[in-house]
């Protein structure tokens, strides 16, 4: 099948839809069958196979070593084994931005009910399978990571899920989390950034620059704005978790995962702050990043920040080594 223009595989029932891209492997929809809504982000540009990118070809994606990720992200896309952009030396070897597992074609096999997704990602030497299974209303999601390679070594392994209208609306969509402590992004991160560079918090009340508090539990309601923060999740709790909730639609959708498998999550925020290829000033749309790392950044970085708030901000995957972590995603409510 098809979808938005991509190639894709689809299994639904009577109360959701899942469609993944065979290129890059996006989960793109999550569709909630009662009310129709997505609540997944689909970008507002033109959408094209990782495959066919080209600069030459497709400036209209920007020019920096995201824009094949952008020429084909939608909803929900796999960082591993980054989380954040290469050096100027994995750009040149060919890596781009949250590494391969975003770009990389997949082998698909699936029946009525459950999808197997694979793929071997040949610059970071792993092998991952993804495992989509839906029960009911929920969705079933079991990942394996393998690594190729006779090392050990730290990577980075998100999932960045992204929301967007109409499900995410400026000012009226709310969100809950297991999150605790918590930390801005060091360095200014647009333009339109509204809070205080690495400034410490307790989740929701961020730290605003110039002063005052914003509360990061509704999106916001500003003409323009632009964030990173991570969170930690609850060490008390076995889960982490996110919900998040329309009041207009009456609709909640959330995701919830083992803590010890991801410990953070980083939450971004793009709201029309971009003016750049292929952004356009036109982009609403919020980042609910857990992962094993707390901050998008390089690999060096990552390694170099060791931690936050005494938590790894990595894990190791050591020679040879198969690990897997599952996770969920559930709906409540309907119009």
């Amino acid at each position: 099948m098809t979808y938005r223009g991509r190639a894709a595989a689809s299994i639904e029932n009577d109360h959701v839809r899942v469609t993944v891209l065979r290129e890059g492997g996006h989960i793109a929809e999550i569709l909630h069958k009662a009310s129709g809504v997505n609540p997944l982000w689909t970008p507002p540009w033109p959408s094209i196979e990782p495959s066919m990118y080209r600069a030459d070809l497709h400036p209209e994606y920007g020019s920096g070593h995201e824009s094949k990720l952008l020429g084909g992200i939608m909803g929900h896309n796999l960082c591993l084994d980054i989380f954040g952009g290469p050096s100027e030396e994995e750009a040149a070897a060919g890596l781009g931005v949250h590494g391969e597992g975003s770009v990389a074609p997949y082998e698909i096999q699936h029946d009525s009910s459950r999808l197997i997704m694979s793929s071997s990602f040949p610059l970071a030497q792993i092998r991952f399978e993804r495992t989509v299974e839906l029960a009911g209303s929920a969705v079933q999601v079991r990942e394996i990571v393998e690594s190729l390679a006779a090392f050990d070594r730290p990577i980075a392994w998100t999932q960045h899920v992204t929301l967007g209208p109409p499900f995410l609306e400026c000012g009226v969509t709310q969100f809950q989390t297991s999150a605790t402590k918590s930390k801005v992004f060091e360095g200014g991160f647009g333009t339109a950034d509204y809070l205080e560079p690495g400034a410490c918090f307790d989740w929701p009340m961020a730290p605003r620059s110039g002063g005052g508090v914003v509360d990061l539990s509704v999106f916001t309601g500003a003409a323009a704005s632009c964030a990173f923060t991570a969170h930690l999740m609850d060490t008390g709790r076995e889960d982490g978790f996110f919900t998040a909730f329309h009041p207009g639609l009456k609709l909640s959708f959330g995701y919830l995962w083992k803590r010890g498998d991801f410990p953070w999550l980083g939450i971004w925020e793009e709201n029309r702050s971009r003016t750049h290829a292929p952004w356009n000033g036109r982009t609403i749309a919020r980042g609910m990043e857990f992962g094993v790392s707390p901050m998008a950044e390089s690999r060096r970085r990552m390694v170099e920040r060791g931690s936050l708030f005494g938590v790894p901000a990595y894990r190791w995957l050591t020679a040879h080594e198969r690990i897997e972590a599952t996770y969920s995603v559930h709906f409540a409510g309907s119009l």
